[in-house]
């Protein structure tokens, strides 16, 4: 008697269990067209979005340069022998406004004996780090007024040592205990500067509209100033003629 009543109570287990499972199958089967016809409808309405708002952000975008009213500054540097080229620097002489200098530090590196960048352009306020890689003692100053004459001493492998360029012009850096090392910042008014590739190309993008000075700048040779003007979207280009 006990194994019979135990088996009707098992049966009754398994077969309830049975019927909870089959109407979990038809729930399933009877929501599943349902969810097809929701994707269906969704995938396309969700390409319709992204794609909608891929469209606004970069209107957005285009919107804001126009109303910033940014052009381009192209140019080519001619000179008899491309090593002229090495170290020249484009840049626009004044442009009407105030400029913040960069938080991140620029750098000068003493490697080899030599100043590496030999010349480097910075905006007025720039910090300027100087690092000595070599194994022997270098020393940085510089003779110029623009720099305030600074003498940064004497350090070893390893050591960085700042100065803060506050003054606009050129200043010449030097090292006293080797007299051949030489290297020069040009300390500039605004941040609209490019260096010249060894091709003579250079590129000035992001300028404000208005009408500037462009200058070059190099060690050993002049060219003439240009004076053009930029408009918004536009590209102006400038050919130079290093003698």
């Amino acid at each position: 008697m006990f194994m019979l009543a135990f088996g009707k109570m098992n049966f009754r287990r398994w077969y309830g269990l049975r019927r909870e499972r089959s109407v979990e199958r038809q729930t399933y089967l009877s929501v599943l067209p349902l969810t097809k016809k929701i994707r269906v409808y969704m995938t396309p309405l969700a390409v319709l979005f992204f794609a909608a708002s891929f469209v606004t952000a970069n209107f957005t975008l285009y919107a804001f340069a126009e109303e910033k009213g940014l052009g381009t500054i192209t140019g080519t540097v001619k000179a008899k022998k491309a090593k002229f080229l090495k170290d020249t620097i484009a840049y626009i002489e004044n442009v009407p406004n105030a400029f913040e200098p960069p938080k991140e530090h620029a750098l000068i590196d003493q490697k080899n004996m030599t100043f590496i960048p030999r010349v480097l352009p910075i905006l007025k306020g720039t910090t300027v780090d100087f690092l000595n890689s070599d194994l022997v003692q270098h020393n940085v100053y510089s003779p110029d007024a623009v720099a305030d004459n600074f003498n940064l001493g004497t350090w070893l492998k390893g050591e960085t040592r700042p100065f803060t360029f506050n003054k606009l012009g050129i200043a010449s850096i030097r090292c006293n205990v080797h007299v051949d090392m030489l290297a020069y910042v040009l300390v500039l008014q605004n941040p609209y500067f490019a260096r010249v590739n060894i091709d003579g190309s250079f590129s000035i993008p992001g300028v404000p509209e208005g009408k500037y000075t462009i200058k070059l700048w190099s060690e050993r040779l002049k060219a003439q100033d240009h004076h053009v003007e930029i408009k918004a979207g536009a590209s102006t280009t400038v050919e130079f003629d290093l003698k």
